[in-house]
């Protein structure tokens, strides 16, 4: 029989769960909680219980919001001539520290084969119906330079090629792919300010 009371063994599985946390930081964090005052565990339980109730998918660039449009594609000051197309929405708040100033478009994943993901699970033809009409001048890829990601860039480089030769209206389209300023099999949300920042300065064309 556990002599760890059952609501602490409880938070402490639940944490478990979560990305980068083993038994032992998940037992940290949970006996942490218990030092602090019963109003700040009070607060953070309503955060976590409150987190998807008023969230949503932007109708435009499925990033996470809180209205549809959000609040980056209502911005009229932003470059409509740029999209930069990441796999997630925590990509889109680590380019946003870079300053860049255009518009995103969040596929939702990457292209895995052996996870069962093809492009037609993905936000992929979304993204080619965006660039018909030519009002976009440069499509950014800026998936992780990770096996997965490059299939994912090296895909959509290909479709969009093809789309350039049928459309007149976007034969002018230029496709970069963000610089390797960042490591192989690394992710985007982890990387520092200075190398994603280096990354978008330092786009190649395809």
């Amino acid at each position: 029989m556990s002599s760890i009371p059952k609501s602490v063994q409880d938070l402490i599985e639940e944490f478990g769960k979560l990305p980068g946390i083993g038994p032992k930081s998940a037992s940290r964090l949970t006996f942490y909680l218990l030092t602090k005052p019963t109003e700040d565990v009070v607060k953070l339980s309503e955060a976590v219980g409150n987190l998807r109730k008023n969230l949503k998918t932007c109708e435009n660039c499925f990033n996470i919001a809180e209205n549809s449009p959000c609040a980056i594609c209502m911005n009229s000051a932003r470059d409509k001539k740029k999209l930069c197309v990441v796999e997630e929405p925590l990509d889109v708040v680590a380019l946003e520290r870079t300053g860049f100033d255009g518009f995103y478009h969040v596929l939702g994943g990457v292209i895995s084969p052996i996870n069962g993901i093809g492009p037609e699970n993905l936000r992929i033809f979304e993204l080619f119906k965006k660039i018909e009409d030519g009002q976009i001048e440069e499509i950014i890829l800026a998936t992780d330079p990770s096996l997965e990601g490059e299939a994912t860039s090296m895909y959509i480089n290909h479709k969009i090629s093809e789309q350039k030769k049928q459309n007149i209206k976007i034969k002018n389209l230029k496709l970069t792919r963000i610089a390797r300023g960042l490591p192989v099999g690394g992710d985007l949300e982890y990387a520092d300010e200075m190398t994603l920042t280096r990354a978008m300065e330092g786009r190649n064309s395809y």
